[in-house]
């Protein structure tokens, strides 16, 4: 087992800077997400940490070893990537016991891997069959395999589900979760997926055009985004934003985005953005903080009502969708499903103040 860490890393594709004087600690047996929009850097980072690509500038760690010059097959990793990448003239137990062999491991070892590995994943059965004879999610399960016999200090996974359908995909996660619970090794895995990186991770490190935005628990990553980026990229659907102004109404602050929208801001956050009245900013709400005035959630006590148009509704069972108007600007709202919003008609909605968010128009940090 290891811990991992990236010191001052750049990596340059001639002009093109892919990764940004990266940063990042990662501890021995934890489960870290590496998340943002394609070509965001994220698959680079893992990339440069694998020995697949070399480093431009900085320091990799895993342990107390520097690897920036190490082979990738003496770096004690195991990577799967989204193509299963399995050899399709072998059988399942072939294509798990190929990298031991090559290693000159016994026979009665490497049979014990094999067999092992094949029952904490459920394939046993599937240990004499090609992998044209399997589905995705059991060719998945292959190459998780195959990852596992090799008892390495790191796993790397690059988009390993991406390739499944959805129900797979929900199912898988919870199995590559189960498993680092079960072996206690270091897991980096790299994914666009907002809800597989908050499901699966320990901490989740967003990235945007290869700079680290923020890096904490799902939780706090969700409760508090460093940025509108971070804010509106984690959740979905994704928050709200609004431009807006502070002002000063009734011996106290509100956001002012229209002339039937103005929100009081609770008096404990007020404090803190007294410096802001006047200046335009960005409000951010999420979805599930607004609610039918009529099925108001327990605990909301800092609320703002508003009137809105209600433009569409989608009914998802447990909630609905409600995608409203108000001043011009449309924005969504999870709503209880018991809501009377119809499409063509006004709701009045309440907005928990509490769970707002602020932001800098102009750099775009939070100032709450």
């Amino acid at each position: 087992m290891a811990g991992i860490r990236f010191e001052h890393v750049w990596k340059r594709f001639g002009e093109v800077t892919v990764l940004k004087d990266l940063n990042i600690e990662i501890n021995d047996g934890e489960f870290l997400v590496l998340v943002g929009p394609s070509g965001c850097g994220k698959s680079t980072a893992l990339r440069c940490l694998a020995g697949l690509e070399e480093i431009t500038e900085g320091n990799i760690f895993i342990g107390d070893r520097v690897v920036n010059n190490v082979p990738p097959r003496d770096r004690d990793i195991a990577m799967v990537f989204q193509s299963y990448a399995l050899y399709p003239h072998m059988s399942v137990y072939e294509n798990m016991a190929f990298a031991l062999k090559l290693r000159k491991i016994a026979k009665t070892e490497i049979d014990q891997r094999v067999k092992e590995a094949a029952e904490m994943l459920g394939i046993s059965h599937l240990l004499d069959r090609k992998p044209k004879a399997l589905s995705g999610g059991q060719r998945q399960r292959v190459a998780l395999g195959r990852a596992i016999v090799r008892s390495p200090s790191v796993f790397l996974m690059d988009e390993p589900l991406s390739n499944l359908d959805a129900k797979l995909r929900v199912q898988t996660r919870a199995e590559i979760s189960k498993l680092h619970q079960r072996l206690e090794t270091t897991f980096i895995y790299v994914t666009h997926d907002q809800t597989e990186a908050m499901t699966m991770g320990s901490r989740i490190a967003v990235m945007r055009d290869g700079i680290l935005q923020q890096l904490d628990t799902p939780q706090n990553l969700y409760d508090t985004p460093a940025n509108m980026f971070v804010a509106g990229f984690i959740g979905s659907p994704s928050m709200n934003f609004f431009e807006a102004k502070l002002d000063r109404v009734n011996n106290g602050l509100a956001v002012v985005i229209g002339p039937e929208c103005i929100l009081p801001v609770p008096a404990k956050k007020a404090e803190q953005l007294k410096s802001h009245v006047g200046k335009a900013i960005s409000f951010g709400v999420r979805p599930e903080d607004i609610h039918d005035a009529n099925f108001v959630a327990r605990g909301v006590d800092e609320a703002a009502r508003i009137t809105v148009q209600v433009n569409l509704t989608e009914a998802m069972g447990a909630e609905v969708y409600a995608y409203l108007e108000n001043s011009g600007k449309e924005f969504v709202g999870r709503l209880d499903p018991r809501t009377s919003a119809r499409p063509g008609g006004k709701l009045e909605v309440v907005l928990d103040m509490a769970k707002m968010h602020i932001f800098d128009r102009e750099n775009e940090k939070a100032l709450v």
